[in-house]
């Protein structure tokens, strides 16, 4: 399975059961679109489904601290869409 199909099911799969707003996974989606013809970033992706994975509506308010909420996760997501814009497509270095 590939990292983009893996992104699409932890993003599924957080919505469902960990109550990821769709806010949130529109943007993800779109990351998702846009690697499909462009510059896989691979650690990014890779970054976004551990999150995904880690979710939590109230993350960080437990007594370990371990979940990622929405904060921490739309950092991310900002991080990658930046990314995104500095490089288009797979020609440009």
């Amino acid at each position: 399975m590939d990292s983009l199909t893996r992104l699409n099911m932890a993003t599924v799969r957080a919505q469902q059961e960990d109550d990821l707003p769709d806010y949130l996974a529109v943007r993800i989606f779109a990351i998702a679109d846009q690697l499909q013809n462009g510059k896989p970033l691979q650690e990014e992706v890779e970054e976004l489904i551990e999150q995904l994975g880690l979710y939590d509506t109230y993350g960080q308010t437990g007594y370990i601290g371990m979940g990622v909420n929405n904060l921490i996760l739309e950092g991310t997501i900002c991080r990658f869409e930046e990314k995104l814009k500095e490089s288009p497509d797979s020609s440009r270095e």
